[in-house]
């Protein structure tokens, strides 16, 4: 199955318009109690949400919001501790690499279910600057108006 496959559960659309994304990678997230019935539920923001690689060598997601579940009660998690990130060692390392770069951040994209286990798809971006979000913008307005003609010129 490739990358990204299963189902969604959360997106995170602002990083596409913040970032040019050059590659991704799926890494399994290390839940605690009743984080995957809150995430199963949708109950999950992705927004200002960030991975860093930590001084072990570990991956970590940080400040991603899983919203405590309702029936948890003593059980229940921090909402936006941080978690621990599944990857193989090589993969870490060639992420070392890529972002000891210029620019370059590490940005959770989606989190789905992938065969009973939740995965998030970290992508490896460029922060765009203020000009290239208005560029896109553009181009992105420009094929919903030739859409919009050709549909038109159809009925």
């Amino acid at each position: 199955m490739p990358k990204g496959n299963g189902k969604i559960i959360a997106q995170n659309k602002k990083a596409r318009h913040d970032f040019f994304i050059e590659e991704t990678y799926e890494a399994g997230l290390v839940l605690r109690g009743t984080e995957i019935k809150s995430i199963r539920a949708g109950r999950i923001n992705l927004k200002d949400s960030h991975a860093r690689i930590d001084h072990r060598g570990e991956m970590q997601l940080v400040n991603m919001h899983i919203a405590p579940y309702e029936q948890g009660n003593r059980f229940n998690h921090d909402p936006t501790r941080s978690r621990k990130l599944l990857m193989h060692r090589k993969e870490i390392d060639k992420l070392v690499g890529l972002i000891q770069q210029k620019g370059y951040s590490l940005v959770p994209l989606k989190v789905y279910i992938k065969n009973g286990v939740a995965k998030v798809l970290i992508g490896v971006g460029k922060g765009k600057k203020k000009y290239d979000k208005r560029e896109d913008l553009k181009r992105k307005q420009m094929k919903r108006d030739a859409d919009r003609a050709v549909k038109e010129s159809m009925q």
